[in-house]
This record gives C-alpha cells, structure tokens and sequence, in this order.
C-alpha cells in the first residue's frame, strides 16, 4: 500500500517587460527553476502565503492581481526504505505584481537563485512543469481556472 501524500502551496506568475519572475529550486532531481512560492502553512490563507513566499525566494513584496487557476500534479515515487509514495500536489496559482523590495537570492532555504528570465529563454531552461503551466494560465486565463489538461 502507497503512503499518501498530500501537498497544498500557492505561486505567483510575475511577468514584467517581457520577462518572469523565477526561482530556482534545489531538489531531488537537480537544480530546476520554479515559479515563487511553496507550501501553505496550517492555518493559513493561500493568498497571505503566496505573498509570503515570494518575499522568502525573491526579496520582493507582492501584490496578488488575481487568481490564475488551480492545478494538480501526482505521481507516484519509491520511498528511501521501501515501498511507495502517492504524492498529490494542489498548486493555487495567482498573477502577481511586484510593488517593493530588491531582488535577492532567498537564504537557506528551498531555492538558491532567484532571477527574471525573458519569456523566449524559458523553454531552454532545466524547469519543473509548474513553469509552463503558470505562464499558460497566464496566457490564455481559462473561465474555470482550469487548463483540461
């Protein structure tokens, strides 16, 4: 029987001048680079933590503009000691507009570097899904928040 895995976190799509706001994400499979944000805390509002983590990652503050869609991710994935994991990731995704702060690379945390890519560079990135899905909400803004895919 698979361990189940539940993972709730909010991002932020934050596109200016032609380019996106990104992070890069030290994991498992390398160095990838992600949109800003990460795992809601107990008790929290998405909204307060998408703010919250793209100040963590960027140095930025932001202004959440509205509400992208919502998407899902699972897989499923061998634990270190045996058997399995069902993980199951629900990602809030916002557009997000920056209105203060210097950007920084985030200290001790998830990500090591965080910097504005030009839109046409982002395809030859080393990149999570959640990259082309956020700027694909932002793009084409489907009705249901939803891309059916």
């Amino acid at each position: 029987m698979a361990n189940e895995r539940l993972r709730v976190a909010a991002y932020a799509v934050c596109v200016r001048d032609g380019a996106v706001l990104l992070a890069r994400w030290v994991g498992p499979e390398g160095k990838l680079w992600t949109l800003p944000g990460g795992g809601i805390d107990h008790g929290e509002d998405p909204f307060d933590a998408v703010r919250r983590e793209v100040e963590e990652e960027t140095g930025y503050r932001a202004d959440v503009q509205s509400l992208l869609g919502v998407h899902t991710m699972r897989r499923r994935y061998a634990r270190r000691f045996g058997g399995e994991t069902d993980f199951h990731a629900l990602r809030i995704v916002y557009e997000a507009r920056i209105v203060g702060g210097e950007l920084r690379d985030e200290i001790d945390g998830s990500t090591d570097k965080a910097a504005w890519i030009p839109l046409p560079e982002v395809a030859s990135l080393a990149r999570v899904d959640l990259v082309d899905t956020g700027l694909e909400l932002h793009r084409s803004r489907p009705a249901t928040g939803h891309l059916g895919r």
